[in-house]
């Protein structure tokens, strides 16, 4: 068994925490999600990151019943690290989980039914190897089910103690009010709205960000580095082993990308004379945004976790770099 030993001042300033919307949950700055590049057997690598993460004050791993390679080979993975080396730490983590994508074949393998997300979570919470997760989100609406229906499911998670708080996540706001209200009914609330927000994807800003702060619900932040395309992996070409050059990625495609960098060698001029790389002026600039709670990162490397959590170090912007950010962007 792996023997491990979190650093004693991880949380001496390391990492900056916000609180999620007007709740009393916080969430470090960075979250570490655990999508892709974490449903492979090599697990000493996989803790590798997770040490490191935790070390630095990530308390947050964000997952869902269908990551992995396999669907629910991340959750397999991260609940052999929780029972070998971070049990005894259980209550510093925030652990977060989601169903509603496709899981598996049959009519209860997707969706939003009672049956299907009562049954992820059970099956989740297995291969965790704990008795609850801090949030369970919906993944995504599911115009085939009733929103009170799955409503009335989340609210069965907290009131059962498997679930701490509720989230929804790639909700319009005008949904996530009609789904607040049913939960206000019943009790509970939603605490968390989880969606997409980086520069090459500001539709957030035109309504969810601060709506859903005005009425007390948090934001974080999925794909703040659009998949890579807003780091210097790409500046120079579409690299043989990345995303974009398997057939699997279809959104992700050497004309899609090739289409941004004109603009993304601009971001890294900036990001230059910010004494940044562009993953981390990227991360800054999303973080600029008080409604946000946190990011959440994906890392299949060492180095590039470290590079990633380094935007802590100068989250500032001058007008003058918003304003040179902004003529890239419009």
């Amino acid at each position: 068994m792996f023997s491990y030993t979190p650093n004693p001042d991880r949380y001496n300033g390391l990492m900056p925490y916000r609180r999620c919307g007007d709740s009393g949950l916080k969430l470090p700055l960075i979250s570490l999600g655990l999508w892709h590049n974490f449903g492979s057997d090599d697990l000493s690598h996989h803790k590798d990151l997770i040490f490191h993460a935790f070390d630095s004050g990530v308390t947050h791993f964000d997952l869902a019943n269908n990551y992995g390679d396999v669907p629910g080979s991340a959750e397999a993975n991260f609940g052999k690290i929780i029972e070998d080396d971070l049990k005894a730490y259980r209550d510093e983590l925030v652990i977060s989980s989601k169903a509603g994508y496709r899981m598996r074949a049959g009519p209860y393998g997707d969706g939003g039914s009672r049956k299907y997300l009562i049954n992820s979570l059970n099956e989740s919470l297995k291969k965790l190897k704990t008795d609850y997760v801090d949030i369970f989100y919906h993944h995504r609406p599911d115009p085939e089910t009733p929103l009170e229906e799955t409503m009335q499911a989340l609210d069965f998670m907290v009131k059962s103690g498997k679930a701490l708080y509720i989230g929804l996540s790639n909700y319009d706001y005008e949904t996530v009010i009609e789904a607040q209200k049913i939960l206000n009914d019943l009790g509970t609330r939603c605490v968390i709205h989880q969606l997409r927000y980086n520069m090459l994807d500001r539709s957030p800003e035109a309504g969810n960000l601060s709506k859903l702060d005005e009425i007390g619900i948090g934001s974080i932040a999925f794909c703040p580095l659009a998949q890579g395309i807003l780091t210097s992996r790409y500046l120079n070409g579409i690299p043989c082993d990345s995303r974009a050059s398997r057939v699997d990625y279809p959104d992700m495609n050497t004309e899609y990308i090739e289409s941004y960098l004109p603009m993304i060698r601009e971001l890294n001029r900036i990001a230059e004379e910010r004494n940044q790389t562009l993953a981390q002026m990227s991360l800054a600039w999303c973080l600029r945004r008080k409604e946000l709670a946190s990011v959440i990162i994906g890392a299949s490397q060492l180095e590039q976790l470290k590079d990633n959590l380094r935007a802590l170090d100068h989250l500032d912007f001058s007008d003058e770099s918003l304003e040179a950010i902004d003529s890239v962007l419009n």
